[in-house]
C-alpha cells in the first residue's frame, strides 16, 4: 500500500493545531488522502498580546476581554510562533519555534508545509530554511538538516517576516514550488505585505479570492487546494475568483 502524502500544517497567530484543525474541517474530508499533520506554536498568548486593529475586529469576529485569560479551555488556549519586537525588525521567540519544527522535521517526513497567516509566514521560513540550512546552524543535527528540502509550500495569506535569521533564508529568493493564496478584501495582511514574500518566491503560483483573512473553503477551492496538495507541480485549473465565505477565523496576525 502507498504511504499518504504527508503535509505539516501551521496554524495562524492566536490559533491553535485544534482550532485549525477544525476550521479545516471540509478540506481534510475533500483530501482524505493527504495526511495534515497539525502542530501547535510554542507561545500562549494573553490578551495584552492582542492589541489594537485585532481587538474585537468585526471582520474577524475576534472578541477578547481585558482580564480573562485566553488559555481557559485548553481547546481554546491561544498560540503564536512569534511576537514582533516594538520596531518590527525581528520576531521575539522564532528561535523557539524553528527547534519545535526541527524536532518534529527530526522524527518523520513530509512532502510539503502549509500555513496561514503567521503560519503561512512561517511555512515559507521553513521551506527556504531546509533549501539553505546552513544559513541558521541551530536549525542543523550533528550538521546535516534535519529534513530534505520540501516538495512544496502553500501559504495562505502570507507575509515576509522581517527578522536576522530570515535575511539570508530569503536572498535573493527561495526556490520550493509556493502557492500563494491571498484575499481581495484581508484587511488583516493586506496583500502589499504578501506581494513582499512572493516577490522572493522564485517558483511560486498565485491564486486570488474575493474573500478577507482566511482559508477560502468553497466547493471549488476545496477541490483545488486537495489537488495541490497531491500534485503541486501538475496543470490544475485556477478555482477563479469567485466570492467565497468562510467561518470567522478568529485569527490576529500581527504587523511584523
Amino acid at each position: 500500500m502507498t504511504a499518504k502524502r504527508a503535509v505539516l500544517v501551521l496554524h495562524g497567530y492566536s490559533q491553535n493545531a485544534n482550532i485549525f484543525s477544525k476550521r479545516l474541517g471540509a478540506l481534510r474530508k475533500e483530501a482524505k488522502d493527504v495526511e495534515l499533520v497539525f502542530i501547535d506554536a510554542p507561545h500562549i498568548l494573553q490578551p495584552v498580546d492582542v492589541t489594537g486593529e485585532h481587538v474585537n475586529n468585526p471582520a474577524l469576529n475576534f472578541e477578547l476581554s481585558t482580564t480573562e485569560p485566553l488559555e481557559q479551555d485548553p481547546e481554546l488556549i491561544a498560540r503564536a510562533w512569534w511576537q514582533p519586537n516594538p520596531e518590527r525588525t525581528k520576531g521575539i521567540g522564532l528561535a523557539d519555534s524553528l527547534a519545535v519544527v526541527k524536532d518534529v522535521l527530526q522524527k518523520r517526513k513530509f512532502d510539503g508545509v502549509m500555513g496561514f497567516s503567521q503560519g503561512a509566514a512561517f511555512a515559507a521560513i521553513i521551506a527556504a530554511l531546509l533549501e539553505k540550512p546552513e544559513t541558521y546552524p541551530p536549525f542543523l543535527v550533528d550538521g546535516k538538516p534535519p529534513h530534505p528540502p520540501m516538495q512544496f509550500c502553500i501559504a495562505v495569506s502570507g507575509f515576509k517576516l522581517t527578522d536576522p535569521i530570515c535575511d539570508p533564508i530569503f536572498t535573493p529568493s527561495f526556490s520550493t514550488r509556493t502557492l500563494h493564496v491571498l484575499g481581495r478584501n484581508d484587511i488583516i495582511v493586506i496583500e502589499e505585505r504578501s506581494r513582499k514574500l512572493i516577490d522572493v518566491s522564485s517558483n511560486k503560483r498565485v491564486e486570488e479570492h474575493d474573500g478577507g483573512h482566511f482559508v477560502p473553503s468553497q466547493g471549488n477551492w476545496r477541490k483545488f487546494l486537495a489537488e495541490f496538495l497531491r500534485n503541486p507541480f501538475g496543470d490544475i485549473p485556477s478555482p477563479g475568483r469567485v466570492a467565497v465565505s468562510a467561518t470567522p477565523s478568529r485569527t490576529a496576525t500581527p504587523i511584523s
